[in-house]
């Protein structure tokens, strides 16, 4: 019996040992995050804010000894590939990193339609993913359960928010011109019936494609209407010709509202700062105390790559990882363990509490931003404005 019981409790430290070997053995092992990123073709222009900022987080991460799994550190490594622009290819590439790369956790490819064509790729292999750069009326349409969307810039709630603010500046005509890319399309589609409900007088609305190289006949349109506003519907190569050339015309309306590009640091770059000033755009991120972390946000950014984080890309980017990883911290690398806190979960991140109704964030406000004196100022709505509106003085 004796010698019954001192084999037992040889097996049972085997046991334990062989425990602790296999624990530390996964503790030395890096975590494999797998994304596609778009570094080649037309939407390139558009991803490094979201590239750099999870490669800060990365490092970050690393720095800190590793990303909490559960109660383990451990290391964090990318596997990424250029889905060239095409929502097609990230499909595969979504498909490759699952299957074949088996990696541990995914982030996302930048921008509205690669997110949405993955989604049936995520659904069918159970594997969560937290979205980001994505906004769409279309996404309420996504089956929940394997992907999230932080963002509240949805084309319908524009419509609805930038009708009010110009309506609270007592704007009374305004022009539409957009990109007849999915996202700027949609904004148009809602912005013009708000407009005209709101009894703003859209004196003229046209629509250009994304490859445009030279806008001087529509401006010239524009600068003939003479409205209160212009509502720019761009996306970032176009925001820059759009603001170049609105300057060598001497557009003089007040309010210049640009969609996207004016909240990322190479907009003022590539335009000047003086062009840069008083320029409104889509973002509902700013450095403000009650937001916990966005100071630490904002300045670990400037101090890694020397400019500011885009207002809107960079913070989704970034609550996207603080979101997934609050989640593994909770269920490690359990897929329906992670699917559970995220899709119940309220989380704290750098743009204030985040809360997932089905696919949406049902928090954050849509809102929009104004650069002023150098910095992007939250101008709308007043529950979370850090400055007020100023109209433009000049190009």
């Amino acid at each position: 019996m004796i010698h019954f019981l001192r084999r037992r409790e040889l097996l049972l430290a085997a046991i334990a040992a062989a425990g602790v070997a296999v624990a530390h053995a996964q503790a030395d092992k890096p975590v494999r995050i797998g994304f596609s990123m778009a570094r080649t073709g037309i939407m390139a222009v558009a991803t490094p804010p979201q590239m750099t900022t999870y490669e800060l987080w990365r490092d970050e991460v690393n720095a800190g000894g590793g990303l909490d799994v559960g109660g383990t550190r451990r290391k964090v490594e990318f596997v990424s590939y250029d889905d060239q622009s095409k929502p097609e290819q990230a499909v595969r590439i979504y498909e490759k990193l699952i299957t074949d790369d088996k990696v541990d956790l995914l982030l996302a490819p930048w921008g509205t339609p690669f997110q949405i064509a993955i989604a049936p790729v995520l659904e069918k292999f159970k594997f969560p993913m937290v979205g980001n750069t994505a906004a769409s009326v279309a996404l309420r349409q996504v089956k929940p359960g394997y992907i999230w969307f932080p963002t509240s810039a949805i084309p319908d709630r524009i419509g609805v928010e930038l009708t009010a603010m110009l309506k609270a500046n007592n704007v009374k005509t305004a022009v539409v011109i957009a990109n007849v890319l999915p996202f700027t399309k949609e904004i148009k589609n809602y912005l013009e019936p708000e407009l005209k409900k709101a009894g703003i007088e859209v004196k003229f609305s046209t629509e250009y494609p994304p490859d445009i190289k030279d806008m001087t006949s529509i401006l010239t349109q524009v600068k003939q209407a003479n409205p209160d506003a212009v509502l720019a519907l761009a996306y970032p190569g176009d925001s820059v010709l759009y603001a170049k050339q609105a300057k060598e015309l001497g557009l003089s309306s007040p309010v210049q509202f640009i969609a996207i590009g004016p909240s990322d640091a190479f907009f003022a770059k590539a335009v000047g700062a003086a062009s840069a000033e008083d320029v409104i755009t889509i973002a509902h991120w700013s450095p403000r105390p009650e937001w916990k972390g966005s100071q630490a946000f904002h300045d670990a950014y400037v101090k890694k790559f020397g400019e500011d984080p885009d207002y809107l890309n960079s913070a989704l980017a970034w609550m996207s990882l603080e979101i997934l990883e609050s989640a593994v911290a909770k269920g490690g690398l359990d897929k329906s363990k992670i699917r559970e806190v995220i899709s119940k979960d309220t989380f704290e991140t750098i743009n204030g509490p985040v809360r997932f109704d089905g696919v949406q964030n049902a928090i954050t406000p849509t809102a929009f931003v104004q650069t002023q004196k150098g910095k992007l100022q939250i101008v709308w709505p007043k529950s979370i404005a850090t400055g007020q509106y100023e109209a433009k003085k000049s190009w």
